[in-house]
């Protein structure tokens, strides 16, 4: 059976590292990034240069061309510090997405998968964890109070536009994850006994495994399409977290996502730790 083909994006970063070994194994895929090695300096393996940022999309089309499905992880990091050059390298990734989704259209491409944040509606994390809301459907109305997570909202909001089809031409499928914490060592970092630090932590809690299944599915599912015809989709990737504030259901029933790990099982000695300390206080 022929392999789909896949493109890449931000091939030698983190989440890539992540996702890459379950899509390497299924698919025939095109990874680009500005680097061939990742943060640690090691080389990636068939990763080719190409700067996404440059307008002039003829210098890097002929790597769209072909493709079913762009799965775009690319990112600047910057100096969140600084205001103002946080602010204008998360507007080179705002043109970076343009880029992808504009070129995908012009080259055919299916659908594009992209790397969102949870941070595109974080403002609403301190009053959940305040307890003055209970839940975040991805749904509702983005909200953050950081340039990080208001590029990200951008990335979706534009990615809408273009799934809709009504301003360039004709729709290009658009699915936005909105990645959850996949790190095995947060439980580890929260000061022990802080409860509110470690509820954050085990909500939000992605394993390598369900991280690769819903990127997988996210591909794969031959209807994407919303309630009103639209094929969009905002999903939250996070596994099956009892102590979740996020909203999983939607990912459940488009495209059959089904996360295999639980924080609660998965850090159950670290909870204990922490409700030990806690209790001490």
């Amino acid at each position: 059976m022929k392999k789909r083909k896949v493109l890449v994006t931000g091939a030698a970063g983190v989440i890539a590292s992540q996702v890459l070994p379950a899509l390497r194994h299924r698919y025939e895929l095109t990874l680009l990034d500005v680097r061939t090695r990742n943060r640690k300096g090691d080389p990636i393996e068939g990763v080719q240069t190409a700067d996404l940022v440059d307008r002039d999309r003829d210098a890097y089309r002929h790597h769209f061309q072909g493709i079913d499905t762009v799965v775009h992880l690319g990112f600047i990091r910057h100096n969140r510090i600084q205001p103002e050059p946080h602010f204008r390298a998360e507007m080179d990734n705002i043109q970076m997405a343009y880029n992808v989704y504009q070129t995908c259209l012009e080259e055919g491409v299916r659908r594009v998968v992209v790397a969102s944040s949870n941070h595109a509606a974080d403002y609403y994390e301190p009053l959940i964890l305040d307890g003055k809301m209970d839940f975040v459907d991805p749904g509702g109305r983005a909200q953050s109070d950081n340039y990080y997570g208001w590029a990200k909202e951008v990335y979706e909001h534009l990615g809408f536009v273009f799934a809709v089809g009504r301003q360039t031409g004709r729709p290009l499928e658009n699915i936005q994850i909105r990645i959850g914490g996949p790190r095995e060592d947060d439980l580890e970092t929260c000061r022990l006994g802080d409860l509110r630090a470690m509820r954050r932590a085990l909500a939000v809690y992605v394993s390598d495994r369900d991280l690769q299944q819903l990127f997988v599915k996210s591909i794969e599912t031959p209807d994407i399409r919303d309630g009103h015809g639209v094929p969009f989709q905002i999903f939250y990737g996070i596994s099956n977290n009892p102590h979740a504030y996020w909203s999983i259901a939607n990912a459940r029933r488009v495209i059959g996502y089904e996360p295999e790990d639980n924080s609660e099982i998965r850090f159950c000695d670290w909870i204990a730790k922490h409700i030990r300390v806690a209790k001490e206080k």
